[in-house]
This record gives structure tokens, sequence and C-alpha cells, in this order.
């Protein structure tokens, strides 16, 4: 059995455990959102965290498929750079101690919606392009739907816990448009291939923030002065 084959089995062995009942923790989809206005502030934050924590796995994964099946050995000092050419503003990271302790919920809150936001279009982007390979696994093809889809949940969810614990309206996306981190496709990687794999190690990266931001935030609930790592 071949490393692919190997891979590609315990891929699918994880994926289709994520696509268990008890996988989906979190069911806010665009126009229909009485399961998250519904549920408590505390249960929402919790939803959304392993909301975010799947998406996180799967990212990571779906990276590693895409670099096995398409990307030779000798091109993926891209990924040891980690995605030298996300081409978007960065976003401002706390980098000490103190200044994590004295940034806000609400900080946190905005920074992962627009973390989201960011990578709606790509994603699609993504997908489309992936839909085009002919020799594209289908479990990868499947699972960037499948994180394309959960990613507008997890901005849904968001937005609803950004009412319940910052006592704000819906926000709509031109609220942020200030700090909008706005997410481009780089011309410069002329072959496909290597765009589409700097989509996966930024996406990846990303989605790695999104979920420690909320880990941040559920941490600062209970004991804000020991909540000092990102």
């Amino acid at each position: 059995m071949s490393r692919y084959q190997v891979h590609a089995g315990l891929f699918g062995a994880f994926l289709s455990l994520l696509c268990g009942t008890t996988a989906l923790p979190l069911d806010c989809k665009p126009g229909s959102l009485s399961r998250c206005t519904s549920i408590s502030q505390e249960k929402l934050l919790e939803r959304v965290i392993e909301h975010a924590e799947l998406i996180s796995r799967v990212s990571d994964e779906s990276c590693a498929l895409f670099e096995e099946s398409f990307i030779p050995y000798s091109l993926r000092a891209l990924r040891n750079q980690g995605g030298n050419a996300c081409a978007m503003k960065t976003l401002s990271m706390p980098s000490s101690k103190t200044e994590i302790q004295q940034i806000s919920d609400k900080w946190i809150l905005h920074s992962v919606l627009i973390l989201v936001q960011s990578w709606v279009e790509p994603l699609v982007y993504l997908q489309t392009t992936l839909d085009g390979y002919g020799d594209a696994p289908d479990i990868l093809v499947n699972r960037t739907k499948w994180v394309s889809e959960k990613l507008l949940s997890l901005e849904q969810g968001v937005v609803v816990l950004i009412r319940k614990m910052l006592d704000e309206g819906m926000l709509a996306p031109s609220v942020y448009e200030s700090e909008t981190v706005r997410y481009e496709l780089q011309p410069m990687l002329l072959e496909p291939a290597l765009r589409n794999y700097n989509l996966f190690i930024c996406f990846k990266k990303d989605a790695h923030k999104m979920e420690t931001f909320l880990k941040l935030l559920k941490c600062r609930q209970t004991d804000n002065l020991n909540c000092a790592s990102l």
C-alpha cells in the first residue's frame, strides 16, 4: 500500500468521524439562526470553539493531502516558510503577556470575524479550481466544499456571539470595512498548483488563529490573569 493510500485512508476515517451527528457542533446557517440564538452564551461559545477546531484540523489535513497529491518535494519549501505569499494585510497580533491581558473581548471577537470573512471568497475560488482538476482526490474536493460551508456557519455563530457577549446588534460586514483583511490571489505564482498550495497553507494558518483566539476568549471568562498565550 502506497503512502498516499495510507494517508487518504486515515484522512477518510477521520472525516467520516467528523461527519457524524455529534461532530457538527454549530448549526448557524444564514437566514436560519434560531438554533444559535436560542442557546446560552456559554454553550454557544463552546460550540463555536468546537466548530473552529474542526475547521482547523480539516484545513491541516487538506493542506497535507494537496501537497502529497500535487506538489513535488523540491517545491515544498513554501510550507516551511509558512506561506510566504499570504497576500493580505496582516492582522495586528498581541506579542506580549501585557498586550494579551489588555486586549478586550470585543477585539478578540471582531478579529475572529475579520479572519473568517476574509476567507469566504478565496475558499469558493479554491473549491471551484479543485472541481476543474481531473485528478484531484474526491475526498479533497469534498472536504474543501465542507470547510467552505462550515466557514459560513462559523461566521454566523460569531456574529450571534458578538450580539450575546457585547450586546451589539447583528452587525453587517460594512461595520468592519476599515479593518477588514482582504486576501488577494497572487498573479506572481504562475503555476495554478502552487497558487492553490499557497491558499491551503495560508488558510491553515488563519484557521489556527481563529481557534486560538476563541480559546483565549473562553479562558478569559474564568481566569483572565493566566490567559497569556496566543
